[in-house]
């Protein structure tokens, strides 16, 4: 019985549930956030990319 009671009693798997759920809910934001501005950050990068060719020469 009392090994039931020291499991029940355990909270060290708690925390690293929660923080493998932080993790989760930050990389779908990233993701979230990347496949929105994903095209604006292409073309400003692609711009960028240009002016520096052009600066260069």
């Amino acid at each position: 019985m009392s090994i039931f009671k020291r499991f029940a009693a355990d909270e060290s798997g708690a925390t690293a549930i929660e923080y493998s759920l932080i993790a989760a809910l930050m990389a779908a934001a990233i993701i979230t956030a990347l496949g929105t501005f994903g095209g604006d950050l292409k073309t400003a990068f692609t711009n960028i990319g240009n002016t520096l060719k052009t600066k260069t020469k």
